[in-house]
């Protein structure tokens, strides 16, 4: 009887944490995604080198916004030609997970220059969204 009492005690201490923990699921990043900005409409002119062979002009396409069970996630691609040069966050959850899996995501992604890449472990619905969202992007491209 005497430890009955401690342990309820400080059984329902440790579950207040719990209790009170609210993932932040619902709310777009701020600190991670980059301000939606469409590439300025170039003209051939400013579009070519030095050499007089042209050159393929910036392209910022946007992907659909892929509804995940951790939250929304939608990502843009900057294009030159067919390459990909640069992957902006416009939604994303507001985890630690993915704060942690968009850094990588994104340069296995640039790498690959393909949404065909690996799932980030702790991170897998916000994985699936990033890729779904990218290769929406990609098609659109194309």
């Amino acid at each position: 009887m005497k430890r009955a009492i401690p342990v309820l005690v400080l059984s329902a201490a440790g579950l207040v944490p719990v209790w009170l923990f609210e993932p932040g699921a619902e709310e777009p990043l701020t600190d991670v995604a980059a301000p939606v900005t469409e590439a300025p409409a170039q003209t051939q002119a400013q579009t070519q080198t030095q050499a007089g062979t042209p050159q393929a002009a910036n392209k910022t396409v946007k992907g659909k916004l892929i509804k995940t069970s951790e939250g929304d996630v939608q990502v843009q691609a900057v294009f030159q030609g067919t390459k990909i040069t640069d992957i902006q966050v416009v939604t994303a959850p507001n985890t630690a997970p993915t704060k942690k899996a968009l850094p990588l995501l994104k340069q296995s992604a640039l790498q690959a220059q393909s949404a065909k890449i690996d799932t980030v472990s702790g991170a897998t619905a916000t994985s699936g969204g990033y890729k779904q969202s990218l290769q929406s992007a990609i098609d659109q491209a194309q």
